[in-house]
């Protein structure tokens, strides 16, 4: 079968040889096969793959949402216990009217437990979210002991009251005094003491406020 001699125009693609028509056709549906796989089979895959990964994820959601709805008294159970914390929490916090005194108490810490104080200085009130912190900077001198005993005493107050920044290092000998410095200690710390802020009246109240929540 000689191809030169074969009419191409597709017109006359009823004249062709069998063979050549045969070829043709499986050309054809190829190309239809390929098309159809493109245009329409592909877009629905890719619907396909989405909506399995769709499926993935609320299945995902599901269970999610199952264990919290399974574990749903003990979440509150904690809950209960967290604002059992808070309110205990608060209840240590002086009251404006009390911290003179809880300033008091810290210096006598100090004192009781041997300790000199070089410095003592309160500081602005920081406010923060429903109460108040205020920072105290000291520097105090005595032994290793002395120091030990003062911190333990603050952390024992009835108040919050926490230590922190704290720097300790050996006392120079004076020399104007000629006092001897032998194992003195200079401590340096901020002393932080917390209250619950001027907008609210009483520690009841904002015990209720926060189990309420905003």
């Amino acid at each position: 079968m000689n191809l030169s001699e074969i009419n191409w125009d597709l017109n006359a693609a009823g004249s062709w040889p069998t063979p050549v028509k045969t070829a043709a056709a499986v050309l054809v549906s190829i190309l239809v096969a390929i098309a159809g796989v493109y245009y329409v089979h592909q877009p629905q895959i890719d619907e396909l793959n989405a909506l399995e990964q769709e499926e993935l994820s609320l299945k995902t959601a599901f269970e999610g949402k199952q264990k919290k709805a399974v574990n749903l008294q003990d979440y509150r159970d904690q809950l209960a216990q967290i604002e059992m914390f808070l309110a205990d929490m608060l209840k240590q916090m002086p009251t404006k009217a009390e911290v003179a005194s809880l300033l008091i108490d810290i210096s006598q810490t100090g004192l009781a437990s041997g300790l000199e104080f070089k410095l003592f200085q309160p500081s602005g009130e920081v406010r923060k979210d429903f109460y108040s912190e205020l920072p105290i900077s000291i520097q105090v001198i005595g032994r290793y002991e002395e120091l030990g005993l003062f911190v333990s005493g603050v952390a024992a107050l009835p108040r919050i009251v926490t230590v922190h920044d704290v720097n300790i290092v050996p006392l120079v000998k004076d020399v104007k005094t000629a006092k001897d410095a032998s194992g003195q200690l200079l401590m340096s710390a901020v002393i932080k003491t917390y209250n619950e802020g001027s907008d609210v009246i009483d520690k009841d109240q904002k015990t209720k406020r926060v189990k309420a929540g905003p």
